[in-house]
């Protein structure tokens, strides 16, 4: 008798639910980190005669030397230190769990936290533990070290800022966690643009960490291109786990085109955290609206329904994200991308309406 899926998967998997992308066609999309700005006209011209000659009947170089020099000097990742390329920062994420996934092996991280760590770590046979953060999205730095002392991790996960609730964990606290870690720290950087704050600079100071962007949130989400720096001897593991051409022609390309324009992409950046501060500033006079301090580009907000405030803006043609039902911490959230002006004032006008 032929057996059927649920006969053969793995119980880890069919116990999984897919990462959900909803239908935005026609909507004012805020539901997903992007950089909402197009770019200039003439970069867009200079981008499209670049992939016009683009060898696109042969495979991607895969070490992309090219790349990885300009992001070395770029996003001034010091020579001493190796770069992974992912097809974004999603692969690189599997890469690194891959390579630690030893049976019993503990994944740590905050809770909650993004979301494709859990995944990831359960999909391979890790055991994933999350410590809660507090009711207010700080992290409880003594609760983490006891569960660093406790569990022994492998690799801990720390988003910087963290997704989704858009806060940055004090410094102190982070080296705390650097310092006492057993295993690998990866720092998923992926929002470094709007917070301004990074470990690039100190990778020397700590053998056992590597840090994690993408560049997904400063324009580039369609390349789908991540990148991970640490010392040779992780990324010289993590590579043999990566699969041999899983950065395309055009995307190598294209982003290191684009990262000669860091200034463009700087300025874009610039212009959402100014929306930010705009935007948190009218949502806190929404009367039953809580918005929590954010350094990402996307704001965490608690309304009185979420279902029916996330219904009610999706009629009025505004998508944002609703996170109610995914945690406890996380009862009647909505995250919100910051938009353009225009964006914004269009969410603001739909949220007040379906209060």
């Amino acid at each position: 008798m032929r057996k059927l899926p649920q006969d053969l998967v793995r119980e880890e998997v069919l116990a999984l639910t897919a990462y959900h992308v909803g239908e935005a066609a026609g909507m004012v999309k805020l539901d997903a980190m992007e950089n909402p700005y197009a770019l200039p006209q003439e970069l867009q011209r200079e981008i499209a005669e670049l992939v016009s000659a683009a060898a696109v009947n042969r495979y991607p170089d895969p070490q992309a030397p090219e790349l990885k020099a300009r992001l070395h000097q770029t996003m001034a990742i010091a020579e001493a230190f190796d770069i992974l390329l992912g097809n974004g920062s999603d692969e690189i994420i599997h890469i690194i769990i891959q390579a630690l996934a030893r049976p019993g092996a503990v994944v740590l991280a905050p809770d909650p936290t993004f979301v494709m760590y859990r995944m990831y770590a359960l999909v391979n046979r890790m055991r994933y533990l999350g410590v809660p953060l507090n009711p207010d999205f700080s992290l409880d730095c003594a609760r983490f070290l006891a569960a660093i002392e406790e569990h022994q991790p492998a690799l801990t996960f720390i988003a910087y800022p963290n997704n989704p609730t858009g806060n940055l964990f004090p410094e102190t606290t982070v080296l705390r966690i650097l310092e006492a870690a057993p295993g690998l720290v990866v720092l998923d950087e992926a929002y470094h643009a709007f917070a301004k704050k990074s470990f690039i600079g100190r990778l020397a100071e700590y053998p056992n960490l590597v840090v994690m962007r993408t560049l997904s949130k400063v324009g580039m989400a369609g390349l789908r291109l991540g990148y991970a720096a640490g010392s040779p001897a992780w990324i010289s593991e993590f590579d043999k786990v990566r699969p041999p051409y899983n950065v395309n022609v055009l995307t190598q390309l294209v982003a290191e085109r684009l990262l000669v324009h860091a200034d463009v992409l700087a300025r874009q950046a610039d212009a959402i955290c100014g929306e930010r501060g705009r935007v948190k500033a009218e949502l806190a006079r929404l009367p039953g609206v809580t918005v929590f301090a954010s350094d990402a580009n996307f704001l965490l907000a608690r309304v009185p329904d979420a279902g029916g405030v996330f219904a009610g803006m999706k009629q009025r043609g505004v998508l944002v994200k609703n996170l109610d039902g995914s945690h406890p911490l996380l009862a009647q959230c909505l995250r919100i991308t910051v938009g353009t002006v225009e964006e914004n004032a269009q969410c603001l006008v739909a949220l007040r309406a379906s209060l």
